[in-house]
């Protein structure tokens, strides 16, 4: 049995395994900052550590439903990463049995970004593989704009708003 940290993204239900969630947040205050590649809204300050932040919902080409969002920050590589999401719905637990593999096209989503389906009660939750949800490029290019922004802020008050 697995638990999820399962959310909402326009009128689809995710997971997350939850042994990859360090913290579910409010939404804060967004940095932008010039050059960061297109996957990336910006960075946030979470206390004292930048952490660069995804919308989840640009990335999957969904409408934001205006709800409560949500940040999710996991663990990816080595790094600290957030997920916007549009709410945050419930930690569930979901054994192997109510587990399916993805069909091979499911909902135009490519399927390297799930690991599964998930059934519970009368509801399909989608369970995301985040180690797949960026390409190798774009993971370099991650780790490059970590790079630079600590550059950036090295010496300054992080936690100056």
């Amino acid at each position: 049995m697995r638990k999820f940290a399962v959310f909402r993204i326009s009128d689809e239900v995710f997971g997350i395994a939850i042994e990859r969630v360090v913290e579910i947040i409010k939404v804060q205050k967004v940095f932008t900052i010039p050059g960061l590649p297109g996957f990336l809204s910006g960075v946030m300050n979470v206390r004292g550590l930048v952490v660069p932040l995804i919308d989840l919902r640009k990335r999957f080409g969904m409408e934001p439903s205006g709800k409560k969002e949500r940040i999710i920050v996991v663990r990816f590589e080595q790094e600290k990463v957030g997920f916007l999401v549009d709410e945050i719905l419930d930690i569930l637990p979901i054994s192997q049995e109510e587990m399916t593999r993805p069909p091979s096209i499911f909902r135009g989503f490519k399927t390297e970004f799930i690991t599964g389906l998930g059934r519970k009660d009368n509801n399909i939750i989608i369970l995301l593989n985040i180690d797949n949800l960026l390409t190798s490029e774009e993971r370099i290019m991650l780790k490059e704009s970590i790079g630079l922004i600590g550059e950036d802020l090295a010496g300054t008050d992080k936690t100056a708003k």
